[in-house]
């Protein structure tokens, strides 16, 4: 062939940072069949659905089964029993929002990599270290990227770079992955002020917010001025175990304008274009979750995940190992001992322990010397694992 290919592919990284640990695992296997190998890497859950999710999927099984109650194709921006469910949720953390400002789709992730799609040739703003879909998105489209330096200095939570003063989209996560920080009330204050100062606009990932203990805000538009600044992308993912099911949101206001133009219509355009909705037995699932009994099911899947990250955190402490997160997220990111790199960490780990963790690096360069591990997997094996590591270090 001789077409013309994006070109901006060629400028990510070779592999893509779980496919070259998958790789490391896989040869490290193949040639130690013996070892049983812990896996504290990637953020997947372990728990099943909940009995309230399972009962209401089998439910709507039975309604697709039927001529009368059978549905077709999904509506674009999800059901409005879902929309409006959703809405009603954010009551709860102080948050007033319509249903026609909730887009359901099929991750997070897919959000955060399709929001580009919207935006024009902006400066993007992104924390460093960060999740990679923020970056490589952006990549994608041939964006300009400038890092916002996450440090131990910061709490590895990075404030507004008051030199920048034109428009610019900002990526925040809070809690964040991969360091487990969470921004203050206070903390996003600013942000939405110099939001709103500089004409940006603040891509909010919320996506651990039920994971926060404490008086720490859940939603970006808990702050006053947020609506008129800020998109919110949140998930089922890890509240309610749907990594497999896949079903989150986006919450677009209809009062974030930028020159005349409404960018809830434009997304909502967008996915009416490129988006065949999420199916209607997953919705009905989803809907479950927000449930009175739903919602407690979801924070015991919760509670059982933040033991994990104590009886992790616990080993760290215990050892002198420096870390943060594990107490308002599920994940624990440490400093890695002895001054050793990232994939240094990673591959003394998988040698000697069998663990396997997330090397810090591939993150992005602020993640260089520091290592994430998570607090999803099952308790038996988060056990055993932190029995290795207290052993190891």
């Amino acid at each position: 062939m001789n077409i013309n290919l994006n070109e901006n592919f060629f400028k990510l990284k070779e592999s893509y940072l779980f496919s070259e640990i998958a790789k490391r695992v896989r040869d490290y296997s193949a040639k130690n069949t013996d070892k049983k190998i812990i896996k504290l890497g990637i953020g997947d859950v372990t728990l099943p659905l909940t009995p309230v999710v399972i009962t209401s999927m089998h439910k709507a099984v039975d309604e697709m089964g039927n001529k009368d109650s059978f549905r077709g194709y999904a509506p674009e921006y999800g059901y409005n029993f879902i929309r409006d469910t959703v809405a009603s949720f954010y009551k709860t953390w102080g948050v007033s929002i319509e249903g026609e400002e909730v887009f359901v789709s099929d991750g997070a992730k897919s959000d955060l990599g399709n929001i580009v799609d919207i935006l024009g040739d902006n400066l993007i703003l992104i924390p460093d270290p960060v999740y990679p879909v923020y970056l490589d998105s952006n990549i994608m489209s041939g964006r300009k990227v400038k890092f916002l330096n996450a440090t131990i200095e910061n709490n590895f939570l990075p404030m507004p770079d008051e030199t920048i003063t034109e428009s610019t989209i900002i990526y925040l996560c809070s809690p964040n992955n991969p360091t487990g920080a969470v921004y203050s009330h206070k903390q996003l204050k600013i942000w939405v002020d110099y939001a709103i100062k500089t004409g940006s606009l603040i891509i909010f990932d919320s996506a651990y917010a039920t994971f926060i203990k404490g008086d720490l805000p859940h939603s970006i538009f808990e702050i006053d001025g947020a609506k008129k600044c800020c998109i919110e992308i949140n998930s089922l993912s890890k509240m309610a175990g749907f990594t497999g099911t896949r079903c989150a949101w986006t919450i677009v206001p209809n009062a974030l304008e930028s020159n005349g133009h409404k960018l809830n219509k434009m997304w909502a355009r967008r996915q009416a274009t490129k988006f065949n909705g999420v199916p209607y037995i997953i919705q009905r699932g989803a809907e479950a979750v927000f449930s009175e009994k739903g919602l407690q099911e979801s924070k015991a899947l919760v509670e059982y995940y933040m033991e994990n990250a104590r009886l992790i955190s616990e080993v760290l402490k215990e050892k002198g190992v420096w870390f943060t997160g594990g107490i308002s997220s599920p994940y624990i990111w440490l400093k890695c001992p002895n001054n050793l790199g990232s994939w240094e960490f990673f591959d003394y780990l998988l040698n000697n322990a069998q663990i396997v963790g997330t090397p810090g690096q591939g993150f992005g360069n602020g993640g260089e010397g520091y290592f994430r591990l998570t607090s999803f997997g099952d308790r038996e094996n988060t056990l055993e694992a932190v029995e290795r590591l207290r052993k190891l270090l």
